[in-house]
């Protein structure tokens, strides 16, 4: 294992690899209840997206342990199962057959530009100044996680500013959409969420600052138990009839393989009226996927040099072998009836507990495989002893902002726009997206428009084109 895994030449151990497994697995299993809540909205059977996603996460994560041998996890994305839910099926109007074909489709295309080293070109085109913006962006984006899960913000709307998302019976369960108007707030401290939460978190600083080896997930662990004990996690609640395998199994049946058959592929490609449509929203869903996965590698990778950089042109040493594993993940996640999968930025916990190698990634696809047939148990750990290992390892990354020279406005403008974009628009494509337009507005107001890298503009391009198809939609 250890020649497999090269854990001394990382400097890492079994011991730590599964501690960091197991940290990485909590801080991301709620994605095995919400991308089937989610897509189940669109008349998807609920058993059986859970049990393809665990598909999905298991295939994605796989090719990262033994293909690409890095500490990275793969499910479907958050993000682009709303995007999928939302946009393409309840406002475009595509069934989710349809939807599922797009997904198969992306695959597709990122398998061509990968091939093709396009994907590589566009990491290698990202400035120096933009590469540590977006590591401090993610880390913007998992504190914010992190706030938002330990139930620390309230938000208050005004009246008729917002819209609401769903149909028919699912209008009580749909998402809400609110303008600007809607204002962010501390919430009272009356809620025993929120209280066990704050333990946590000062519990996870206790260990980190102490520096206590496997912390994380002892923090994990022992929070998990405060929230037993006041009763936040009701133990009896626990429902194994709830997702068990033989009913995620039947319902799997459903939704296998349709997205390359009839009602699938062939649907999308019948009515060439919509073929501009379907491409907009394909572009969508590939860009998303695309920099939601670079911009993870880069923003966790670099820092601890597990991603490695060399040459002039920081030519990535292991990202072939991680953007294989994300269309890996994505192409059979679709075959199995789950929107896009992508490489989880709750990756960062297990790196930031330790792991380095593949082997964090095989124990985090044990865990996921297990899942199947234990997953009421999951339910025993709580947002509240997950959020603050998310903060924590947010405040780690900040560090990277220490990289960018602030007193150059030049330099300041594109780096804001890239990493607080990034947790206010609560999406790492949209704030890579920022950061790329402003950083070439930059460039072309100081007459250096020669000097932005080609793969720069035509990337702004299709930013801009995703931007003007989400308005028109």
């Amino acid at each position: 294992m250890d020649k497999f895994f090269k854990l001394t030449e990382k400097g890492t151990d079994v011991r730590t690899e599964v501690l960091a497994g197991l940290t990485t697995f909590f801080a991301m299993s709620y994605i095995l209840f919400v991308n089937p809540a989610m897509l189940a909205q669109t008349g998807m059977p609920k058993q059986g997206v859970f049990l393809a996603t665990i598909i999905g996460a298991v295939a994605g994560t796989l090719m990262m342990a033994f293909f690409a041998n890095l500490p990275y996890a793969q499910a479907p994305g958050m993000g682009l199962n709303a995007f999928f839910t939302f946009t393409v099926v309840f406002a475009l109007g595509y069934t989710w057959q349809e939807a599922l074909a797009m997904v198969f489709i992306c695959g597709i295309i990122s398998l061509i530009i990968t091939l093709t080293k396009v994907r590589k070109m566009i990491i290698e085109s990202i400035p120096g100044s933009l590469r540590a913006a977006i590591s401090a962006g993610i880390g913007v984006f998992l504190a914010y996680v992190g706030i938002k899960n330990a139930g620390l913000l309230k938000f208050s709307i005004d009246p008729g500013n917002y819209t609401v998302a769903g149909k028919g019976a699912d209008k009580a369960a749909a998402a809400i959409t609110a303008n600007s108007a809607a204002t962010p707030g501390l919430v009272d401290f009356n809620n025993p969420a929120v209280l066990v939460a704050l333990v946590g978190l000062a519990i996870t600083i206790f260990f980190i600052v102490k520096n206590i080896k496997g912390g994380v997930i002892l923090s994990i662990l022992v929070t998990t138990v405060v929230a037993i004990l006041v009763g936040l996690v009701d133990l009896s609640a626990i429902d194994f009839g709830q997702n068990n395998i033989g009913t995620a199994v039947s319902e799997l049946g459903q939704i296998f393989g349709v997205a390359v058959g009839p009602k699938g592929l062939g649907a999308l490609l019948a009515d060439s009226a919509r073929w501009p449509q379907t491409c907009m929203a394909i572009l969508a869903f590939s860009l998303t996927d695309i920099f939601d996965t670079i911009g993870t590698l880069i923003g966790t990778g670099e820092k601890v040099g597990i991603v490695a950089t060399s040459g002039e042109n920081h030519e990535s040493e292991g990202l072939d072998k991680a953007l294989y594993s994300d269309l890996i993940g994505t192409s059979i996640g679709a075959i199995a009836g789950t929107s896009n999968v992508t490489t989880y930025v709750e990756s960062a916990a297990g790196i930031g507990a330790g792991g380095r190698t593949g082997l964090t990634a095989l124990v985090v696809a044990i865990c996921f495989a297990v899942s199947s047939f234990f997953s009421p148990l999951l339910a025993i750990v709580p947002n509240a002893a997950t959020a603050p290992i998310l903060i924590i390892v947010g405040i780690m990354m900040l560090a990277s902002l220490k990289n960018i020279h602030w007193d150059d406005m030049a330099e300041a403008i594109p780096a804001f726009f890239t990493s607080i974009f990034m947790g206010f628009a609560y999406s790492i494509t949209h704030g890579t997206a920022a950061g790329f337009i402003t950083y070439t507005l930059v460039k072309i107001f100081k007459g250096q428009a020669k000097d932005v890298h080609s793969m720069i503009w035509i990337l702004d391009l299709l930013f801009i084109l995703n931007f003007v198809n989400l308005a028109l939609n």
